[in-house]
Formats: structure tokens, C-alpha cells, sequence
């Protein structure tokens, strides 16, 4: 896979089909593989760039914390570099909040913003639920099984059950491309640091123009589906799509109804542009 030089580092990243560019910004601790689900359909539609975030895949690793703001300019620095602006821009969990601080900072580069399954930071975001947050801090299992049973909260309800192929392969993967505690660490404070009312994006933005759709899943435990609202009420030109019988992870849960969602917004600001 290429890698270029942006933002001072090295950052991996493939390229599908063809038209305006649609670029994916991964949650934390994965690589573009994430949405190696969504990118068929949305190839056939656009032509969408997958990359590493800085920590992870084929992209440099350097020592954290990192923030929204670096990996925002880490993002905007690939968008130049292969001259892409201004993109569709589809940020997923913390890779919402690199979107957010992209959008925010480098609104020449942003046509179109997708947010998904992310929340504005501060005091008033609803935070992970409480069932969620117990499975996924229980450092008293076996790592294989913690990952197993995070994803089964993490999923809508039944989904880890009535796809072992997929969770099997999921699992495989995390095994043959782990992330070193540091570099999770590094990506963990992008999220810590905007818990402070001061840092976070909720008054923010207002400022921004572009459309935004505001992607969640129903049954998302992890960023509960309530942000959603949250979210719309403060970004004047946005609207919200809730996938019914998808989790956290709807990128891999629930393809096809994500990719739908997508394509329909992303086509409509395309028409109302002409």
C-alpha cells in the first residue's frame, strides 16, 4: 500500500473508485481496515481514500498524547498532499473527532462531513453506558476474551452470535495486528483530552457550514445514539440517521444500511451544489 510524507510523519493509505473524494477517518485503535465492509459500495460511487492514523497500520508511530488537533492537521496534510480538497470527510468514533477539529480548523478542505457514532466531548455528551463500560474495562479476563465480549457489547444485541465467521475473522485480525499499549494509550488521550468544557467542540460548532450527516447506531452502547440529537442541535445545516439494528460498529455490523446512508447524503449535497 503507498504511504506519503504529511504533518511531519508517514501515513499509509489506499485509494478506491472514482469521483469526488470521500475520505475515512478509522476509530481508535484500527487501521483503514475498519471499513473494508463500506468501501465496495462507496467506490461505486466515489473515489474514497482509507488511511492509517497516526499509531497504527503503515503509518508512523511516534510517542502520544495525541489530540484532535494533531490528527486533524495529520489528516488535512494527506488531503493537500494528494490534492484532494475539498473532500467528503466520514469520521467514525474518535475518528469524529478528528473530523470535527478538521472541519473546525481547515473548513477549505471540508465539503461534506459525516459524523458517526462520535459525540462533541465536554459534560453534556452521554457518555458510554454503564453495562458497556464494565465489559470493556474488565482487565481480569483473558485478552482474546475481553476482545470477544467487547465486541458483543460493542454490537447490537445477538449480532456476535448470529456471525461467528465474522466475529472469528475480526478477532484474527486484532490478533495479527495489535496495537501496543503506548500507541493506544497515545490515541486514548484524543478523547480525554476534550472531557473539559473548555476544549471540547459543543460550542464550536455552530461555526460549521458544511452539511453534515450524523450517523449512529441504534443499539450503540459504546457512543449511545442520545449524541446524535446533541450534536444536530449545535451544526446549523445537519441531519441525523439512526440504523436500526446496528451497534457501535456499524461500519462492520451493518454495511450495506451504512453505505446506503451515505451514498443518498453525499448525492443530494452533490445535487444542490450544480
Amino acid at each position: 500500500m503507498p504511504v506519503i510524507q504529511a504533518n511531519g510523519i508517514e501515513i499509509g493509505y489506499e485509494i478506491h473508485g472514482s469521483g469526488q473524494p470521500l475520505v475515512l477517518i478509522a476509530g481508535i485503535g484500527y487501521d483503514r481496515w475498519m471499513w473494508r465492509r463500506m468501501i465496495p459500495g462507496l467506490a461505486a460511487h466515489f473515489r474514497v481514500i482509507a488511511f492509517d492514523n497516526r499509531g497504527v497500520g503503515e503509518s508512523s508511530r511516534p510517542p502520544g498524547p495525541y489530540s484532535a488537533e494533531m490528527m486533524a492537521s495529520d489528516t488535512a496534510g494527506l488531503i493537500e498532499a494528494l490534492d484532494l480538497g475539498p473532500a467528503a470527510v466520514m469520521g467514525h468514533s474518535m475518528g469524529g473527532f478528528i473530523a470535527q477539529a478538521l472541519v473546525l480548523s481547515r473548513p477549505d478542505l471540508v465539503r461534506a462531513l459525516v459524523l458517526s457514532a462520535t459525540n462533541f466531548g465536554g459534560p453534556r455528551h452521554v457518555p458510554v453506558t454503564p453495562a458497556a463500560l464494565q465489559v470493556l474495562t474488565d482487565l481480569s479476563l483473558d485478552p482474546v476474551e475481553r476482545f470477544r465480549r467487547g465486541l458483543a457489547v460493542s454490537c447490537a444485541p445477538g449480532f456476535a452470535e448470529a456471525n461467528p465467521d465474522l466475529i472469528e475473522e475480526w478477532v484474527a485480525y486484532r490478533l495479527n495486528n495489535p496495537i501496543h499499549p503506548d500507541h493506544y494509550q497515545a490515541q486514548l488521550a484524543v478523547g480525554l483530552g476534550l472531557l473539559d468544557e473548555e476544549a471540547s467542540f459543543e460550542k464550536r460548532l455552530p461555526q460549521v457550514r458544511q452539511p453534515t450527516l450524523i450517523l449512529f447506531g441504534a443499539h450503540d452502547q459504546v457512543v449511545p445514539p442520545a449524541n446524535a440529537g446533541l450534536l444536530q442541535r449545535q451544526i446549523p445545516n445537519s441531519q441525523v440517521h439512526i440504523l436500526p439494528d446496528a451497534g457501535h460498529f456499524f461500519p462492520i455490523e451493518a454495511p450495506g444500511a451504512a453505505v446506503e446512508a451515505v451514498v443518498r447524503f453525499l448525492q443530494r449535497v452533490e445535487s444542490s451544489s450544480l
